[in-house]
């Protein structure tokens, strides 16, 4: 249990039941009449739904304690992905569900950072970049444009994305985690 007085951006808080939301960002108010309040954006764990929640100052919180690792993505294992620990290298299995849209930049090897409570995984999380290589891609063909034309191109994990006209299959480009956008080619 904290205090709303204690509260912290990422701290993870359990609301509802058990529900499990993290402080975005709060704000102590003390207005001139009344009582003080903390004025708090909470994010759902597991849903990514953002709610703006105003607590009393002082009033007491059941807070959850959420562990987060770095882990090396192994091998898939049917509907799993197998993650292993680096320190202890004891293997984890990791619902599709729970990997999310994540499984679509994931090769052997990656290391991703999982987050789990009281020994459930809750969501896999990626860095902001990776790198991959493209298994597909047509030619491009620059025709009449006033700006950059971009093409579909296949990844080596299956996930297809919109390239620039000048990348060819083979190279290894960039993409952002987050959003599938490309953002460059592999610098040496």
């Amino acid at each position: 249990m904290a205090s709303t007085n204690d509260l912290k951006n990422g701290m993870v808080l359990k609301l509802d039941g058990d529900q499990l939301w993290s402080v975005v960002e709060f704000q102590h108010v003390k207005p001139g009449k009344g009582p003080a309040f903390v004025r708090t954006k909470l994010k759902h764990v597991l849903s990514g739904k953002v709610v703006d929640k105003t607590f009393n100052a002082g009033t007491k919180v059941e807070t959850a304690t959420i562990d987060r690792r770095d882990m090396q993505f192994s091998y898939m294992d049917g509907e799993y992905f197998v993650f292993m620990d680096m320190t202890t290298f004891d293997q984890l299995m990791v619902d599709k569900k729970a990997v999310g849209d994540a499984a679509n930049f994931l090769i052997e090897g990656f290391t991703a950072s999982v987050a789990q409570h009281e020994g459930e995984v809750l969501y896999v999380e990626l860095p902001a970049a990776v790198e991959l290589k493209i298994e597909h891609t047509d030619p491009g063909v620059q025709g009449d444009r006033s700006t950059g034309g971009t093409k579909p191109a296949t990844l080596e994990t299956g996930y297809e994305i919109q390239v620039p006209l000048f990348v060819t299959t083979g190279e290894t480009v960039k993409v952002d985690t987050r959003t599938s956008d490309y953002l460059g080619r592999k610098s040496n």
